[in-house]
């Protein structure tokens, strides 16, 4: 498949300023000379924040991690999991073609992309609230047939299912994902038949969407604001000063030595050792 920048682009690109200190934070994970690294987790970030990856966002990528425009637009063409086009504002819906969930109703999945929101793939529907494509395996083979909305599965789907969540996410509403049919995460429609032990008292939901289910909101893309940014690897006490620890060091026990990793690099005694105080005296005779 033919991979191209999208013909319409924005004028520009910027991080939000919580996602740029997010980005500056993942450089700095990298040596000096090796921010190349970072590109992955930079335009990833990006597309969170866009829905899809532009040319500014793509050289704005390129600028903060002083490489080659080219080398960026290498990256994010080679990857399908990158989109270079626009999105759905609310959800870019991707539907698992792959053998496990093609013969159990994949097409009928797509049928139905192609009747409520776009009649080819990667179409932004005419409300512009959706978008879909075929992708390959999800990795969900034993829910088939499903899909991936936002950041959720939505497994054990039928045409009917998918046609109402899509309804629920046009009016505003959070579909609970996992599988659509009643059953628990993989377990038989009817409940597990050997080791059950567990099941009682356990959560309603896999642990998975008992947690989409608390934030409240699957298709929300990323502003930077979502968890704390935490940055242990970096020394920023010339920033901070002494008025602020950092709290997120390990501890150590009371005057034990440790650099900005919080790594006690005192060394352990050596039974039988001989010191030697000048290594090079130590071949001599």
């Amino acid at each position: 498949m033919l991979r191209r920048l999208h013909p319409d682009q924005p004028e520009s690109f910027a991080f939000t300023d919580a996602n740029l200190a997010w980005a500056e934070g993942q450089i700095s994970k990298y040596p000096e000379g090796r921010q190349a690294s970072a590109v992955i987790p930079l335009l990833w970030r990006a597309q969170e924040q866009e829905g899809w990856l532009s040319r500014p966002a793509i050289e704005t990528v390129a600028e903060m991690l002083g490489l080659a425009y080219i080398r960026v637009l290498e990256v994010a063409t080679f990857y399908f999991m990158f989109q270079l086009q626009p999105v759905g504002s609310i959800a870019h819906v991707q539907i698992c073609g792959t053998t496990t969930c093609m013969i159990c109703g994949a097409e009928d999945l797509m049928a139905v992309c192609k009747d409520k929101i776009a009649p080819k793939a990667h179409m932004v529907s005419a409300d512009g609230k959706f978008s879909w494509e075929e992708v390959e395996c999800l990795g969900s083979c034993a829910n088939a047939p499903m899909a991936q909305i936002g950041k959720d599965y939505y497994e054990d789907l039928t045409a009917e299912k998918l046609t109402q969540i899509l309804d629920k996410l046009a009016a505003g509403e959070v579909p609970a994902p996992g599988p659509q049919n009643g059953r628990f995460a993989s377990e038989p429609l009817g409940g597990p038949v050997v080791l059950t032990d567990h099941v009682e008292g356990r959560m309603d939901q896999n642990a998975s969407v008992e947690l989409a289910l608390a934030i409240g909101d699957t298709v929300k893309r990323i502003d930077g604001t979502e968890v704390p940014l935490r940055t242990p690897w970096r020394d920023r006490s010339h920033e901070k000063g002494d008025a602020e620890p950092d709290l997120h060091t390990p501890q150590l026990s009371e005057g034990a030595p440790a650099d900005e990793t919080g790594i006690d690099k005192r060394e352990a005694p050596v039974e039988n050792a001989t010191k030697v105080e000048n290594p090079a005296e130590g071949d001599k005779g």
